[in-house]
């Protein structure tokens, strides 16, 4: 059914020009209300109507007073015949268009694969560029259904053409080790241990290091049959993206029924997209794993810590008695003369000791001791085998030492060493400051200064977890951790105002900055005059409860 239409739509798209209102003019009742209609609804549609549903109310009424005919009288135009056959064929010869022949749709399959579907896979866009084409042609659109076979077979040459153009790239040493993922030994079970495409399509575990050890296994595999560079340079990444996920939903000997072209390329853009994606899950479990290290430490040390904590009160007073009772007889034993002082004797001095233990930096190396066991214990070799796969870059000289120390730990990897041998250059940088410091640094009394090594590991993999995080360090290959200069369009500079216009900002940044200080003010001050409106709301002076207090949920 019809939509309704506004009277601008109606004056806009329905009201007949002097040279169509001659055309109706030999024309009496409803052949000339339907010829009308038929003229006004090809001039704004490129085809005509399929019935008398396509058009609106409106539109009846306010063309049947322009033909000053009665609107009830359309019911009597008959929409099948040789009349409304002669009538399209002065509507089509008055507007220049023509029906589509067979040659006009091997065109416009054609326009459509080398133009539209090398870029587009979606049948219903591709659908709309071919009507586009039609108006532009001056060509009426064909009926529905071929329509939908001219898409179909646009879309089919033009994978046609794209597979052959992939496949002639890749060398023959690569095709084979392509076919070898869908050899017909191997299972159509995706679950299959012996499966190297069950492997690479396997979604990942939780954070842990079997989870990290899997993924390391996925990014070899797909290393191991080392697609060229540049394969899909020049294929949009939606048409890249549209293979992938068909590959990835479909068995091996699925994939195996498929033209060899095709095949190859499906499993192709599968690996190519999976070397991207495996290598961000493998950063994301990264930076998981060194916060989880911190963490768990933090909880087991305080968790013991806990157990046997004893709040001490009346400090100011204990130490004003042991520092008098000191004073007053300095030679004598402590048993003796401090011990007494104290309200509950060495008991209370042990529990004030204790405390300072359990709040103050001990507290902080007891955590850092934890730590250290716990990264050389078990995650040390996930860790250590990242460095082995991925490959880590900056664009800011600042985060080299961080790079350096890096390559550092991965040329004593497998060495059996407490410290880094003495002439060896160890990188410094933020990471081994603060609270780190005492316990990455050591001296050894005869070799002087030397670095621990297991906790440089450790402060070094924080470090490339903070920097990673803000991605001044990133990920060659990555796609979410990818160098951050790639996130601007290629063209961004030679077509900076275009873009800020999509982006829908000034160029110039003061204009920017003083429209962003507006909307700032503007919400600020509607918050300012909401806030004392709001009955669970009381926003009061600070005390120890807090200024700010919210009513129960209840209330």
């Amino acid at each position: 059914m019809a939509r309704s239409l506004d009277l601008d739509e109606l004056v806009e798209h329905w009201t007949l020009l002097d040279d169509e209102r001659e055309l109706t003019a030999g024309k009496r009742g409803p052949t000339r209300l339907g010829f009308a209609l038929l003229l006004k609804f090809y001039t704004r549609a490129g085809r005509f109507p399929r019935g008398r549903g396509e058009l609106p109310d409106e539109a009846v009424e306010f063309v049947a007073r322009q033909v000053g005919v009665d609107s009830a009288e359309l019911v009597l135009y008959e929409w099948s015949g040789s009349t409304i056959a002669y009538h399209r064929a002065q509507i089509r010869a008055h507007l220049g268009f023509r029906e589509c022949s067979v040659a006009d749709a091997d065109k416009l399959t054609e326009w459509l694969a080398a133009n539209v579907c090398e870029a587009e896979r979606r049948p219903e866009l591709v659908r709309d560029e071919l009507l586009v084409r039609c108006r532009a042609e001056r060509i009426e659109p064909p009926a529905p259904g071929r329509i939908d076979r001219i898409v179909r077979s646009a879309l089919h040459q033009a994978e046609q053409t794209l597979t052959a153009q992939i496949v002639a790239r890749l060398p023959v040493d690569v095709a084979d080790r392509l076919r070898a993922l869908v050899a017909v030994d191997v299972p159509d079970d995706d679950t299959g241990a012996d499966s190297v495409l069950a492997l690479i399509k396997s979604v990942p575990g939780n954070v842990s290091l079997d989870s990290m050890l899997t993924e390391i296994r996925k990014l070899r595999a797909v290393r191991a049959i080392g697609l060229p560079g540049g394969l899909f340079a020049d294929v949009a990444p939606r048409v890249v993206a549209s293979w992938r996920a068909r590959a990835a939903v479909e068995s091996p000997s699925h994939l195996r029924d498929h033209p060899e072209p095709l095949m190859l390329t499906l499993l192709a853009a599968l690996l190519h997209a999976r070397l991207r994606e495996i290598t961000d899950t493998l950063v994301e479990l990264l930076i998981a794993t060194v916060h989880r290290i911190g963490a768990r430490a933090d909880k087991r040390v305080t968790e013991e810590l806990v157990n046997a904590f004893k709040r001490v009160t009346g400090k100011e007073n204990i130490l004003f008695a042991i520092a008098e009772a000191s004073l007053g007889q300095p030679d004598d034993p402590v048993r003796q003369v401090v011990y007494p002082a104290v309200a509950g004797g060495e008991q209370t001095l042990r529990e004030l000791v204790h405390e300072f233990k359990t709040k103050g930096p001990v507290y902080r190396r007891t955590v850092q001791t934890t730590l250290k066991a716990s990264y050389s214990n078990h995650y040390r070799r996930g860790l250590i085998e990242l460095l082995d796969v991925l490959e880590f870059r900056s664009n800011n000289a600042t985060h080299r030492p961080v790079l350096d120390a890096l390559d550092l730990i991965k040329r004593y990897a497998d060495a059996r060493l407490t410290y880094y041998p003495a002439g060896e250059t160890v990188p410094t940088h933020k990471g081994l400051l603060g609270d780190w410091t005492p316990l990455v640094f050591t001296d050894t009394g005869r070799g002087g200064r030397r670095v621990v090594r297991s906790v440089y590991e450790i402060c070094t993999f924080q470090a490339l977890r903070e920097r990673l995080r803000c991605k001044e360090i990133w990920v060659v290959g990555a796609d979410k951790w990818r160098n951050p200069d790639e996130d601007l369009p290629a063209d961004f500079e030679a077509h900076r105002a275009a873009h800020y216009a999509a982006l829908r900002k000034p160029l110039d940044p003061t204009a920017f900055i003083g429209q962003l200080r507006e909307e700032m003010r503007t919400e600020l001050a509607a918050l300012d005059a909401a806030v004392p409106k709001l009955a669970w709301l009381e926003v009061a002076e600070r005390g120890k409860q807090g200024p700010i207090k919210l009513t129960d949920l209840d209330d």
